[in-house]
């Protein structure tokens, strides 16, 4: 066992610290660095949300309602943990690259993250428990424009948020003949700051900054069921579904607005206006349920779909409803896979796995009384390591989100995965070692 965990620490070490200077290297090119990452709808609700979803998912549109693994966790659905058969290390990066556009006006940004850390354990033959950390939610933006203010002139407003939340949490899964329950369990945590600048456009003039820091805090859980029915030998129906209920977060925010003189080239803090430090509210995330469906050819290949529905309007920021934010949004997506032949070890080939997807749905943002949607297409392969289950997964997405009517932003992006699943035999009592 001890030989087993020091040989999976090693790869896993020499593949992530390959992985890494590859997505900084993408971030440093064409003015796609994390610093200048701008993600204009995150200044809205709680950020722009991740994909929290392994890459093997992320292939095949995020279709994780109904998906199991034996050799992999899927932490989207915890009633899949009774189905994982070995000890399983997960962890995925990915590098995005954004274009922009907003009427004639066009920008690229983009950036690079670690997306998941996963380990997923066997308790028993029907039990499984899975652990881990990722980000929940991204607030990055810089926007800037002018307005005409009667006894000033033009005004130049700056808009800036930098933050994100965090989501750390343990779950278990059990299996009762062919229906299966799990819950996951967890905090989110994490900082959002903003900050408004409202600058006279003088060479000598007072301006005044409004900034709030908002530390945010809480439990967040999640449930789900899975259900197969076995339709012919090689032939079975998975169905799935997951529910989280609307849920409180602790807020403590502490607000200032500041007036300083702005010079030629450079300002001087003044004055603070006003001030108030560790104010306590909440923000309420809303309830969402997803339903989905897979067609499982035995261990050869799969097709599936998912749906699931957000009720925005129990959002509440700080206590109060958030004006930018719809009422619902649904996102539907299908996907599969398919692997030629995984037990044949004389052809490679063969036991790589091809996978597709596609999604498709509705923004939780409405600005200027404008609905927005999103698109994507995505694949990718799963790359086995000799005579093993270990492998690589290298995933690719492309899509689109918002709209350029009414002077919004509409981001055509590419997103490029990679991902790595190593397994185990913990826990598991051997005859001879």
């Amino acid at each position: 066992m001890c030989r087993n965990f020091n040989k999976h620490f090693l790869t896993s070490a020499i593949i992530l610290s390959t992985v890494s200077p590859a997505f900084a290297q993408l971030t440093a090119t064409n003015n796609a660095s994390q610093a200048n990452e701008n993600l204009p709808y995150s200044r809205y609700g709680i950020g722009e949300q991740r994909n929290g979803v392994n890459t093997i998912l992320k292939q095949m549109g995020s279709i994780s309602s109904a998906y199991a693994n034996p050799f992999a966790v899927n932490t989207d659905n915890p009633a899949s943990y009774a189905a994982v058969r070995l000890t399983t290390y997960e962890a995925g990066g990915e590098g995005v690259v954004r274009n922009a556009m907003m009427g004639s006006d066009k920008y690229r940004t983009g950036t690079a993250t670690l997306s998941y850390l996963n380990v997923g354990l066997p308790l028993s033959k029907n039990g499984g428990l899975a652990f881990g950390l990722r980000p929940y939610s991204r607030t990055r933006y810089n926007m800037r424009g002018a307005d005409s203010i009667a006894g000033l002139g033009t005004v130049v407003e700056n808009y800036l948020g930098d933050g994100s939340i965090n989501y750390g949490f343990i779950g278990a899964g059990y299996k009762f003949k062919n229906f299966s329950l799990g819950a996951n369990f967890g905090y989110l945590f994490g900082t959002i700051d903003n900050r408004n600048l409202l600058v006279p456009d003088s060479f000598y003039s007072y301006a005044s900054a409004v900034t709030r820091s908002a530390k945010i805090g809480g439990i967040y859980w999640k449930a789900g069921a899975q259900y197969e029915a076995k339709l012919k030998e090689k032939l079975s129906l998975r169905l799935g579904a997951t529910a989280t209920l609307s849920q409180s977060l602790n807020v403590s925010q502490d607000e200032y607005w500041i007036s300083f003189w702005s010079g030629v080239g450079s300002s001087e803090f003044s004055d603070t206006v006003y001030a108030n430090a560790d104010v306590k509210s909440k923000i309420t995330l809303p309830l969402s349920y997803s339903f989905g469906a897979h067609l499982v050819g035995g261990s050869n290949w799969m097709v599936g779909a998912d749906l699931t529905v957000t009720q925005w309007s129990q959002f509440r920021k700080f206590d109060k409803p958030d004006p930018a934010v719809t009422d619902q949004t649904f996102r539907i997506a299908v996907g599969g896979e398919y692997t030629p032949d995984p037990a044949d070890t004389r052809s490679y080939f063969q036991r790589v796995t091809y996978r597709l997807g596609f999604n498709y749905g509705t923004e939780n943002i409405r600005l200027r009384n404008t609905d927005m949607n999103y698109y994507a297409v995505t694949g990718g392969v799963s790359l086995p390591f000799k005579r093993s289950t270990d492998r690589i997964h290298l995933s690719l997405e492309g899509g689109s989100r918002g709209t350029t009517v009414n002077g919004l932003v509409k981001e055509n992006f590419l997103r490029f995965g990679v991902g790595i699943t190593l397994n185990d035999r913990w826990f598991i009592k051997r005859k001879y070692d």
